[in-house]
């Protein structure tokens, strides 16, 4: 039979090394610190002030100028130092790295256990264009999507010659790149995360600029889904060696980021379940052979009350701490899985929090539902979780919070003052 993890399990015997910073790795070694009492090994390029101070991180910084090769070798030196006495685990948070490590696969599989996608699954499942098609495959709800081809064009004569298509899809509209490291080395003015597009005229235009730049791969074309930030919504996910679900989570985004380099990341969030979308991701995650942690960004149509999945990622994501938050330690799935081998009962249950970065007041600003607002408050009564403010770290850690909190206040007034009724 299934074992369920005791709250707090004695530490198994194991070394865990996350690569990368922010707070999505800070977020991840409290989350193993809260359950096991685990120091992880930050490998990074420059860490951030809290993971030097943090009592939950041993930091590893290799300096501004070191790339992919240094990252490497680094990794291997480390776990080559330690002798391979004990299992090293080792995880990340964002896509570059995700897949830095799947590139540099056959070098560190030897030293650590590593829970991240196969190399031709994660091809297929971090380009937007095959997600929207495996949605349509799989019968999982979706934005109308259709797809611009930009890679036979072979030269820049090419390009000033290309003549964009044209769609069915109503006005305004979304664009964004199929695979976002396709787009990393090309600069234009115009270049941002996501496009949202008003006129025929200016997609033209915009798709004429970006061929002109020199991108090469594919963009993806997608009904605008209205509602604002409360519309959203994020499921969190792992599937075992076997191919078992073991963590699958969701919660209402109340709040997202809205500086440019930061948009659509959640600022606060309640966790809820969603019956219906929870499965559609179960049943994609099952079709695919995933592998590893998943993180899918939903929204709900106000037109049919339908939530249409946009993207699913091949990382926990930055806000992971609501799980952890919540009572759903994602710590245990991976270690049981990775470590100790062995099957648990699927975390699908847990408790209804607030996740916030930022000030109540604030909050309550953006939240223009008047049942939305009673919501929060009533769940806010219960407290805030807020990933930086770890008590075990001491009094500097509310400071950093706090610290936080009034940085985004200063952010939000600067970049989305007052509330639209589209988040724009």
């Amino acid at each position: 039979m299934p074992e369920t993890a005791p709250a707090a399990a004695p530490a198994p015997d194991f070394d865990l090394v996350l690569v990368g910073s922010g707070l999505g790795i800070y977020a991840f070694a409290r989350a193993f610190h809260e359950q096991y009492g685990t120091v992880a090994t930050i490998v990074t390029k420059v860490g951030l002030e809290p993971m030097r101070r943090s009592v939950a991180c041993d930091l590893v910084e290799l300096g501004s100028s070191a790339g992919d090769a240094d990252m490497v070798g680094a990794l291997v030196d480390l776990a080559v130092s330690r002798g391979g006495v004990r299992p090293q685990l080792l995880l990340c948070n964002a896509d570059s790295v995700v897949q830095l490590l799947s590139d540099h696969r056959e070098a560190l599989e030897p030293h650590y256990e590593i829970p991240i996608l196969d190399a031709e699954t994660l091809d297929r499942v971090s380009d937007k264009a095959e997600f929207a098609l495996l949605c349509e495959a799989h019968g999982v709800h979706a934005p109308h999507t259709e797809i611009v081809d930009m890679r036979g064009i072979e030269d820049a004569e090419a390009a000033e010659a290309w003549q964009p298509p044209t769609f069915d899809i109503p006005f305004p509209l979304v664009m964004k790149a199929a695979k976002t490291a396709d787009m990393a080395s090309v600069r234009f003015a115009a270049k941002k995360k996501v496009w949202f597009v008003q006129s025929p005229e200016e997609l033209d235009e915009l798709l004429r600029t970006i061929a002109r730049a020199g991108y090469r791969g594919r963009l993806v074309v997608q009904e605008l889904i209205p509602g604002d930030d409360t519309a959203m919504c994020s499921i969190t996910a792992y599937v075992d060696q076997q191919g078992r679900v073991t963590l699958l989570t969701s919660a209402r985004v109340l709040l997202e980021e809205h500086t440019p380099d930061a948009l659509g990341r959640p600022a606060a969030m309640i966790t809820t379940e969603l019956p219906e979308a929870l499965e559609q991701a179960r049943r994609m995650l099952e079709a695919t052979g995933w592998r590893g942690f998943a993180n899918f960004d939903v929204k709900e149509d106000p037109r049919d009350g339908v939530l249409k999945f946009f993207e699913v990622n091949p990382r926990i994501g930055r806000n992971l701490h609501y799980n952890t938050a919540a009572g759903a330690n994602v710590s245990r799935v991976v270690v049981a899985d990775r470590i100790e081998h062995r099957e648990i009962e699927p975390l699908t249950r847990y408790d209804e929090i607030l996740y916030s970065l930022v000030p109540l007041p604030l909050l309550l600003r953006y939240v223009t539902d008047p049942a939305q607002r009673r919501w929060v408050r009533t769940v806010a009564r219960r407290g805030t979780a807020n990933p930086w403010a770890y008590p075990a770290e001491g009094a500097w850690a509310k400071r950093y919070a706090w610290m936080v909190a009034l940085n985004h206040v200063k952010k939000f007034l600067r970049y989305y003052p007052r509330p639209t009724s589209t988040g724009f």
